[in-house]
């Protein structure tokens, strides 16, 4: 399965910090590319950075149009799910969602989105139906989404690896 993240609504400059940790979030569970609509390129640069120093291919594209990407998404056969707290509980489809065939499209906010995404979604999904971080929803829905096995991929070409300890910070360099 394949999983792409499509971020709508980045307000210039004041969302920069919360769209960065949103893209180290999907890096992080295993989300393969996002699409930041009107987006910084500054964070696409960051996310290079990290990609640099330790490992991976996530990959951050900057979009005019995020309707050609719902389009094409549908073209794939593959599933929408847009992340809002008016949606349907988790729980009550994640058996669904996983039952589906197909790669998953993500949709997530930063601030009102268009009633088109909610008609265009195949799931609108809440987490929980009070305010949020997207960045949490995110983290929760990608978490219940890979079952925990996303905290055991191996990134290529990384040059640093954290290794667990119970205190401390230990690192291993790789290359």
């Amino acid at each position: 399965m394949v999983v792409h993240v499509l971020r709508i609504g980045h307000r210039l400059v004041r969302d920069d910090r919360a769209t960065t940790h949103v893209c180290l979030v999907a890096r992080a569970f295993g989300v393969e590319k996002i699409y930041i609509f009107n987006g910084e390129p500054k964070v696409k640069e960051t996310i290079s950075k990290v990609n640099q120093r330790w490992g991976g291919n996530f990959e951050v594209n900057i979009i005019d149009n995020w309707k050609r990407i719902l389009s094409e998404w549908k073209k794939r056969e593959g599933i929408i799910v847009h992340l809002t707290m008016y949606g349907l509980n988790l729980n009550e489809v994640m058996d669904e969602i996983h039952k589906s065939s197909g790669d998953v499209l993500v949709i997530i906010g930063s601030k009102k989105v268009p009633v088109e995404l909610y008609k265009e979604s195949d799931f609108n999904i809440a987490i929980g139906n009070q305010p949020h971080s997207e960045v949490a929803a995110l983290a929760v829905f990608l978490d219940r989404l890979f079952k925990g096995e996303e905290f055991k991929r191996e990134f290529n070409h990384a040059k640093y690896k954290v290794v667990s300890s119970k205190k401390g910070k230990h690192l291993e360099k790789l290359i």
